[in-house]
């Protein structure tokens, strides 16, 4: 597979990435996890948050064990810097090409069950804000240290707002597994778009997201609060382009940072400014120093 470069000093870090080739996070084994990082760190990813797919605790916690032992052993590849849990607690009606009968009604107990032990490598939590008992979740996570984003979800503006103050700060994958624009409701998508604190993680493979749909946000949003993600899966095809299921469902990118960051070029925005997305952003949401 040809390698991706990006000629810049700035590191690459992505916050939602679950896999690459043959390798993804669904595993027992820390060797699946450094492979995985090794390919995204060939192609120019300096950082990364392996994201565990949703899943019963017993097995979240498998998977994060694995990736707390490939910390622990890494060598090389792009650097792990801790976990992102997209799930449990998402809304079913919302998960995209996520297994739905994965989600999880949310409520503190399950969470301190799922993080027992993990609360030093774990980074973000992906939670749908309008299921019941979300806001108290969002809360614990938030005083165990945890960022917070809203994703696969059908949330109203107003909901959203809620989920915002009970301590959200991200939306995951903007547009993509939550209820859309309207103009009678504007949803979470609109509340991405129109909240200029909350940041928004974007999929820029040619697919997730159309280019008018990225122009729009780029007119309407900070661009300080901007995220740039591969959410990159395993699967036949990667490394060139989406990676899709039966009757053509977009199951993640088969991407990597750089090649987000050429195709927001290509779109016209400048290399400085998608750099901005893929790495300045980034660093200041996980609150990482400087290399």
């Amino acid at each position: 597979m040809a390698q991706t470069s990006i000629e810049t000093k700035q590191q690459l870090i992505d916050i939602h990435v679950h896999g690459a080739e043959t390798y993804d996070t669904r595993t027992r084994r820390q060797d699946d996890i450094l492979q995985m990082a090794n390919l995204h760190g060939e192609r120019g990813t300096s950082i990364l948050l392996p994201t565990v797919y949703p899943g019963s605790i017993e097995t979240m916690r498998e998977n994060m064990t694995a990736i707390r032992c490939a910390m622990a052993a890494q060598r090389s590849g792009a650097r792990i810097q801790g976990i992102h849990l997209e799930g449990p607690f998402l809304n079913p009606e919302r998960a995209g090409s996520l297994d739905r009968t994965c989600c999880a009604d949310p409520s503190v107990e399950a969470l301190k069950r799922l993080v027992e032990d993990f609360d030093d490598v774990i980074r973000i939590v992906t939670i749908a804000p309008e299921l019941p008992g979300a806001l108290h979740v969002i809360e614990a996570c938030r005083e165990m240290g945890f960022l917070v984003q809203m994703g696969h979800s059908d949330a109203t503006y107003e909901q959203a707002e809620e989920g915002k103050r009970a301590g959200a700060t991200g939306i995951t994958h903007l547009f993509n597994a939550m209820r859309g624009f309207h103009h009678r409701e504007p949803g979470l998508a609109g509340f991405g778009l129109m909240d200029d604190e909350i940041f928004v993680e974007i999929i820029v493979d040619m697919a997730h997201l159309h280019p008018q749909s990225l122009k729009m946000l780029f007119d309407m949003k900070p661009p300080d609060r901007i995220l740039l993600v591969s959410d990159s899966v395993k699967g036949s095809g990667w490394g060139s382009g989406p990676i899709r299921g039966a009757g053509g469902v977009l199951l993640g990118s088969g991407i990597c940072l750089a090649d987000a960051i050429k195709n927001l070029v290509t779109l016209g925005v400048s290399q400085e400014r998608a750099l901005q997305f893929a790495s300045d952003n980034p660093r200041r949401y996980l609150g990482l120093t400087a290399a």
